[in-house]
């Protein structure tokens, strides 16, 4: 046995519990919809081999969520539904929560979980709706728009897929495969002909720059995401994390936000080793992955 080993793995433990209480909005950490993945038949809509499995089940999702929050804050009416219908500001880690449990369960439950899991978002969903302002004119919103969830689903999966090719390990069946895959999910909630190869990722991205705004609340919005209220020990972490996200959208939709250009080659290296602390201390695989395993393994 390894002494220094022995006296780490106290601290470790300790380490991986708080981040998985922050992250999941549990206080034990493992909240009961993790477990429950162990229940149910079959291996879902993904997959052990999958590209979801494989681009959700790493650690550069922690980036990939960030810049996901901040591409999101672009779009005036998804803007709206966020600072209408939540509360964001006084509960960040609550809804940091919601959006870990629907990527989780919908990546590694069985179908039917899968399906409750996107009827829960659908039935937010329908209660987010009312009116934003852009250039003194009223238009109104509705969080159940093909179009408003077509530009949520596109802006989650460009992030994600960003993050980890820049921090992640090669992709089953490459970037291609991860955006037809996570295609599935944006249809399980609404969306209409979700993009199914990063050439038509791009393509609908670049449709939508047309209805992309600066404004006070997108940059208060993306001030708030650059420094939320963490506890203390997760703010240099955090940090981090936010230069990996930063350093890959474009300087465009920085400077809408407000938000300063950070070289990659600053950002990389902090963020490789931020990333491989919390491996150290998480280890190879989270409790969501290992329940999902579990519940396969016993199908088979």
């Amino acid at each position: 046995m390894n002494p220094l080993a022995n006296a780490l793995d106290p601290l470790r433990d300790r380490a991986a519990a708080g981040f998985r209480r922050i992250v999941s909005g549990d206080p034990t950490g493992v909240p009961d919809w993790v477990a429950q993945m162990r229940e149910g038949e079959g291996i879902g809509y993904f997959g052990p081999d999958s590209a979801a499995w494989a681009v959700h089940g790493g650690l550069p999702t922690l980036v990939g969520g960030i810049r996901a929050l901040l591409m999101q804050a672009l779009h005036p009416a998804a803007l709206a539904g966020v600072m209408q219908h939540s509360r964001y500001e006084e509960d960040a880690l609550g809804r940091l929560a919601g959006t870990t449990q629907w990527l989780t369960v919908v990546t590694f439950g069985d179908t039917a979980q899968a399906d409750r899991e996107c009827a829960r978002v659908r039935g937010m969903h329908r209660r987010v709706n009312g009116v934003y302002t852009v250039d003194g004119v009223e238009f109104p919103y509705d969080a159940t728009d093909p179009d408003l969830l077509r530009w949520v689903h596109i802006a989650f999966t460009d992030s994600f897929l960003a993050t980890h090719l820049v921090w992640g390990d090669p992709i089953p069946g490459g970037p291609d495969a991860y955006v037809r895959e996570w295609a599935k999910a944006g249809e399980l909630v609404g969306v209409e002909n979700p993009p199914r190869s990063v050439a038509e990722l791009r393509t609908a991205i670049a449709g939508f720059e047309s209805q992309l705004r600066s404004s006070r609340e997108a940059k208060e919005t993306a001030a708030f995401i650059r420094k939320p209220p963490l506890p203390f020990a997760a703010q240099g972490p955090y940090a981090a994390l936010l230069l990996g996200a930063l350093s890959t959208m474009s300087p465009r939709h920085l400077a809408m936000l407000g938000l300063p250009r950070v070289p990659g080659a600053i950002a990389r290296p902090a963020v490789t080793a931020m990333l491989g602390t919390l491996a150290f201390a998480l280890g190879p695989t989270s409790p969501s992955q290992q329940a999902a395993m579990s519940r396969i393994d016993s199908n088979s």
